[in-house]
């Protein structure tokens, strides 16, 4: 997360996340849609492959990111992190930082690989190590 635009996103091992509203101290906290960004490692070694260099995920700006399997990308599909319920939004767009803080044509080689933007439907608590399922709920 990170508390304004530009600056550093902050690693952390729990976050609070608030139905409808996003996770608490995140910039994007409150916002309509913008809820959770989620990312996959496995998308990430794509990007990384094209890069050409290895692909942070920290400084990829995104709030999530799950060690295995596709991030759901479909508008309306539900995934649940730990207890809390998300519902996809849009594909996340890669961020025009990246080239300040991984590096020219990083942006390029995350284009279709930079994870999801997803609504809160239910909050709680995501934590590293939490249970990642796509929910048919």
């Amino acid at each position: 997360m990170a508390k304004a635009s530009r600056l550093p996103m902050q690693e952390k091992q729990a976050v609070e996340v608030e139905a409808g509203k996003g996770i608490v101290g995140d910039r994007y906290h409150g916002t309509r849609h913008r809820h959770v960004t989620v990312q996959s490692r496995e998308r990430l070694a794509e990007a990384a492959a094209v890069f050409g260099a290895d692909v942070p995920e920290g400084l990829t700006r995104r709030n999530v990111t799950i060690s295995h399997g596709d991030v759901p990308r479909e508008p309306g599909a539900r995934l649940r992190i730990g207890d809390v319920l998300l519902e996809a939004v849009r594909v996340s767009a890669p961020c025009k930082l990246l080239v300040d803080t991984i590096g020219r044509g990083a942006q390029e080689a995350l284009r279709r690989r930079a994870g999801t933007v997803f609504r809160v439907l239910e909050g709680g608590t995501i934590a590293v190590g939490d249970t990642v399922r796509r929910s048919p709920d």
